[in-house]
């Protein structure tokens, strides 16, 4: 495996191929070509676009705790689209789609993968910077302005797309369908388009430099299992990206030429008959999920590789069970394409294709269960640390173990006929990739926190960080469990329209206010994050005695990361509290010859030379003790 490695350890190609360009602002800290910053900047925009969503969140989960009274400050801050202090209910609508837009794609998507890929990928391998530092800044311009195309739309007349974020036609696919169906959705539509035109970018870029340009000794089997879930995460938005892509070439033709991809015996407002024949809504849902559930995956993969590391460095014990929570990996990601159809039980589809997607669905519960218990393991006994990194990581944990349970029953066809489109699919979705995605990413920023800006952060201020949203999600999701349970559907305006719904009143309302409590909390970390970066504490070169490759670099930045030859690597980075080593850490940049006294069989697979010479230092020291 370490055939496919190509090694540069000098810095003659760092200085010719940099040397000439003068240090500007702009080239410095807005059109960089450093991996490292271009990961600040994918970090500082998805918080941006986070804190956005949050808001829209805040905004509607009002309208369901008090539908019927007014707020005359939604009117001053909405405008017309909170006409006597009421949230427009297209409007609603709205919200709702580009919170969910925003939030998977754009927050989860763009900044969990772009901020981790682009700091981790060549500092954890031993590469100076990416196989194209050019394309790694073209993706990022390509995802701020998707992003600010994306926001645009609450500017114009009509107000955004309310299509809800999944863009189902006939909504999406006719203009006059209602007031987000028109300028706004397609605004959203160009939006994706250059999105994914970054994801594929910035995937291509990923991968070229994962398999090409590892240091020297640094083969698949010794990469960190962050890398790992980086470097599949980003297979994964290769070969998916491109069929929303043509999904959404089809949807515009139908928007904006006639034709009849989506569409078929349209009436609107019950009498204008619209000449669409043929066409099929439930094409564009094939399209769609056959992006939408390796998405899932390309949102949490990342987590679950940041997780892992996080939790090995602060348990100081080696991740239980490498090879299996690579292979996890692997399975998860060939099975994502081929368990889409379960969106889709409640589409008339034939029961016999649905049993295979539910077999499928059910098959790719074993990887991430192998996951689970390989992190409980990791836990079990181990001297942990309980850093703010420490309790994200766990949290994810949580969060993946909650909500993931009640994806078997939304797996399983007969069940999920009377579950699709209730509070239960909020619910499960909303723990399982939401908030174990979110807390993943936050692990993740608290640990490397120290990497990226030569800071520490506030422990205390990441512990009331944590605990409040910790407890404030599960106050926000759990609850919806039971709605579900009871029929109440997702995306209505007001439940007090329904009787049967009336009884929800009142969890709606504790909802709401769980979810504002858990919008304040991120106030800490916000503040925690600012004023760190400027007045932190300043970091040490190793402050989390960790192994991998990162914790070599100087905690100084410069471009080319190392000062002079790149380390070379010689064993995998899980060497923590090992029997006979003199620390309870072992730097993967260790020669095997200067651990001899720690060193096990299995160190030197692939090295006869080395288990050659391990075998006679032990017999040496046997004959030895025999001496003595």
């Amino acid at each position: 495996m370490s055939t496919l490695a190509v090694h540069d350890h000098g810095v003659a190609h760092h200085e010719d191929d940099h040397g000439h360009h003068k240090a500007t602002f702009l080239n410095t800290y807005v059109f960089s070509m450093d991996h490292k910053m271009i990961a600040k900047q994918f970090l500082i925009t998805g918080m941006a676009m986070a804190f956005i969503a949050m808001i829209l969140s805040v905004l509607f989960r009002i309208q369901l705790a008090y539908p019927d009274r007014a707020f005359p400050l939604m009117e001053t801050l909405l405008g017309r689209f909170a006409p006597g202090g009421r949230l427009d209910s297209n409007f609603y609508l709205a919200l709702v789609t580009i919170h969910g837009t925003i939030m998977v794609f754009f927050v989860l998507t763009a900044g969990l993968s772009g901020t981790f890929a682009n700091l981790l990928i060549p500092l954890q391998l031993g590469v100076r910077d990416m196989a194209s530092p050019f394309m790694n800044m073209l993706s990022y311009w390509f995802f701020f302005i998707a992003s600010v195309i994306m926001l645009s739309s609450f500017f114009i007349q009509k107000g955004p797309a309310s299509g809800g974020w999944t863009i189902y036609p006939p909504l999406s696919a006719l203009p006059k369908a209602m007031p987000g169906s028109g300028m706004g959705m397609t605004l959203w539509l160009i939006s994706m388009t250059l999105f994914i035109a970054s994801q594929l970018m910035a995937g291509i870029n990923y991968v070229s430099t994962i398999l090409n340009m590892r240091t020297k000794g640094m083969d698949l089997w010794k990469m960190p299992l962050s890398v790992w879930a980086l470097f599949l995460t980003a297979v994964l938005g290769v070969l998916s990206f491109p069929v929303l892509v043509a999904g959404v070439v089809l949807l515009i033709f139908d928007r904006s030429f006639g034709t009849s991809f989506y569409l078929s015996e349209i009436v609107l407002n019950s009498s204008q008959v619209q000449p669409f024949e043929g066409g099929s809504p439930i094409l564009f849902q094939h399209l769609f999920w056959f992006l939408g559930h390796p998405e899932v995956y390309i949102v949490i993969m990342p987590a679950m590789g940041i997780s892992s590391e996080v939790m090995s460095v602060n348990s100081r014990k080696p991740i239980f069970g490498y090879h299996a929570m690579v292979y996890s990996l692997i399975g998860i990601t060939v099975l994502s394409f081929i368990v889409w159809g379960h969106h889709m039980f409640v589409t008339g589809m034939n029961p016999f294709l649905g049993g295979v997607f539910m077999i499928t669905t059910l098959i790719i519960a074993v990887p991430s269960a192998v996951k689970t218990f390989n992190w409980l393991a990791t836990l079990w006994r181990g001297n942990i640390r309980f850093t703010s990194a420490m309790l994200f990581a766990i949290g994810m944990v949580s969060f993946f173990i909650s909500g993931g349970l009640t994806g078997i029953f939304l797996g399983n066809a007969a069940l999920d006929i009377n579950l699709h489109d209730t509070y239960f699919v909020v619910a499960h979705f909303h723990l399982v990739m939401g908030s174990a995605a979110i807390f993943g990413m936050l692990a993740g920023v608290y640990h490397w926190f120290p990497k990226m800006f030569g800071r520490m952060m506030n422990e205390r201020l990441g512990y009331l960080h944590f605990w409040l949203t910790f407890i404030g999600a599960y106050l926000v999701f759990f609850p919806m469990h039971f709605m579900g349970l009871d029929g109440v559907p997702r995306r209505y305006y007001a439940f007090t329209e329904f009787e049967s719904m009336k009884q929800w009143l009142s969890v709606n309302t504790f909802i709401t206010w769980a979810a504002i409590m858990s919008a304040v909390a991120q106030l800490a970390f916000l503040f925690n994050f600012v004023h760190s970066i400027f007045w932190g504490k300043k970091a040490t070169q190793n402050p989390w005695e960790s192994n991998t490759l990162e914790w070599t670099t100087p905690v100084e930045h410069l471009h080319g990361n190392w000062p002079g030859e790149i380390p070379t690597v010689y064993r995998w980075p899980y060497d923590y509290s090992k029997p006979g080593a003199e620390h309870d850490f072992i730097p993967q940049t260790t020669p095997l010859s200067e651990t001899m006294s720690s060193n096990l069989p299995h160190d030197f697979e692939d090295n006869p030379i080395g288990l050659e010479e391990h075998t006679k230092w032990a017999s040496t020291q046997k004959s030895n003790e025999e001496v003595k």
